[in-house]
C-alpha cells in the first residue's frame, strides 16, 4: 500500500480537501458543505440529466398498482 496524499476541491467550496480517513466528509471539506449539496439536490437545483421525456407525474404515484 502507498501513501501518497491525494487532494480533492470540495465541490460547494473549491477548498483542498485530503483524500483520507482524516476528511471524514470527503470530498467536501466540512459537513456544512455536504449539507449545503444536499439541499441543492434536495432542492432540484442540481439533477441528472436525461433524454426521456417523463413528466412529474409520469409512472410516479403513492397508490398501490393493482
Amino acid at each position: 500500500m502507498d501513501n501518497e496524499t491525494f487532494t480533492v476541491s470540495c465541490p460547494t467550496c473549491k477548498k483542498s480537501v485530503e483524500w483520507g480517513e482524516q476528511s471524514p466528509y470527503r470530498p467536501f471539506c466540512s459537513k456544512r458543505c455536504q449539507l449545503i449539496d444536499l439541499g441543492e439536490w434536495a432542492d432540484e437545483e442540481k439533477r441528472i440529466p436525461s433524454n426521456e421525456d417523463i413528466s412529474d407525474s409520469d409512472e410516479w404515484s403513492e397508490e398501490p398498482r393493482h
